[in-house]
């Protein structure tokens, strides 16, 4: 399947801050769009892969991971840092963490109570704060906190579309469904 690789995107950011409040929208949003995605998919079909990555569930709990890192670098924001804390690219915590082996409903819950406190602690800031900038160590350039949200948001689409795609084609297969 051709895919654009996360690691290869580039990131121009070069739109108003004043997208700030349709991005939280979009932001908000995630876990009702994963909710919809997987609550009518059998755990046969969350936790097969096609060979050339992590599964369904191990995507979704993925989003869940990665949204401590999020959280850290809206603080970093809030508190004025110029460089702000790097990921690790090889998805260490994904992969200790077994989402194959979790409750889905416990991590689609766990998600949305975690993505609910991000939003709460960005949503009531203050404009003045929207182009806050700092440093995004893998990307090499600086990020404002709208573009931060922006990633967050490309970051999430990224992931419910490779999501996407494992359903269709384990749907074509004919085994989707419990």
């Amino acid at each position: 399947m051709l895919r654009w690789s996360w690691i290869d995107r580039e990131f121009n950011f070069n739109f108003s801050p004043s997208k700030f409040p349709d991005l939280m929208e979009r932001m908000r949003g995630t876990p009702a769009r994963l909710e919809e995605r997987l609550r009518s998919i059998n755990h046969e079909l969350l936790t097969r892969t096609d060979g050339n990555g992590w599964t369904i569930q191990e995507n979704a709990g993925h989003l869940l991971d990665t949204d401590c890192l999020f959280s850290i670098r809206t603080s970093e924001f809030l508190i004025g840092a110029t460089v702000l804390s790097a990921a690790d690219m090889r998805g260490s915590k994904t992969k200790a963490t077994d989402h194959d082996n979790a409750n889905i409903e416990n991590l689609l819950a766990t998600f949305r109570d975690k993505r609910m406190e991000l939003v709460s602690k960005i949503d009531g800031i203050d404009e003045e704060y929207w182009a806050r900038s700092a440093f995004h160590p893998r990307l090499q350039k600086p990020m404002r906190l709208v573009d931060h949200v922006y990633f967050i948001c490309e970051h999430d689409d990224y992931h419910l579309g490779r999501i996407g795609q494992l359903i269709r084609v384990f749907s074509y297969t004919g085994n989707d469904k419990a």
